[in-house]
């Protein structure tokens, strides 16, 4: 399992962002969604890397959270609410969240397997890319994400498709699907190193 705990930065100086992240990752396929444990601080949990993965880059590179993903096994049966839950996965995914507000990424994965550390390292290269980004290229990359091909994306930025290639190649869209199955794959292989894949 992967437990995501994400705390807000600047949160005595900023608005509470908290109902922003629920509603935006709503529909995303979690165990237990996103639930406000105390303050500015949510929690999810996931059983899918390839779900986790896109919605703690995202948080992370926004600059306003500090996200730990926590990789272990959990208490079953998992309690209706998130912020019920037990287990070695939220031991870990706190563990995460506080060494993530030390790090220049705000971004940490903590688990028992070295497989833990590859998924560190290609989420680390990820998020540079990430936050380097200008606003037009996080817009251009947002709508190349929901699907759509690149010339519709270029038509509805009101930009030619020449000026669409040119956001996306310096926004570095074309590391950012193989990375993130990187990061997952590495996560996927840290549950299978340590047994924890059906728990």
């Amino acid at each position: 399992m992967f437990v995501v705990t994400v705390d807000q930065r600047s949160s005595r100086t900023d608005r509470d962002r908290v109902p922003d992240v629920l509603a935006a990752y709503a529909d995303v396929p979690t165990v237990r969604p996103f639930d406000r444990t105390a303050g500015d601080e949510l929690q999810a949990v996931f059983d899918d890397a390839a779900a986790v993965v896109p919605v703690a880059l995202d948080l992370a590179s926004s600059g306003h959270w500090s996200v730990g993903i926590g990789v272990g096994g959990v208490d079953l049966p998992l309690p209706e609410t998130t912020r019920a839950g037990r287990g070695q996965a939220f031991e870990n995914a706190r563990e995460a969240v506080e060494a993530a507000k030390r790090d220049r990424r705000r971004f940490r994965v903590v688990g028992a397997s070295p497989w833990t550390a590859h998924a560190q390292t290609a989420a680390a290269l990820l998020l540079d890319t990430m936050s380097s980004r200008s606003d037009a290229g996080r817009e251009a990359v947002a709508l190349m994400r929901t699907g759509v091909p690149q010339t519709v994306a270029a038509s509805s930025l009101s930009i030619t498709p020449q000026a669409m290639s040119a956001r996306l190649q310096a926004a570095g869209w074309d590391v950012q699907l193989p990375g993130e199955a990187l990061v997952a794959a590495a996560l996927d292989a840290a549950t299978l190193d340590t047994g924890m894949a059906d728990r």
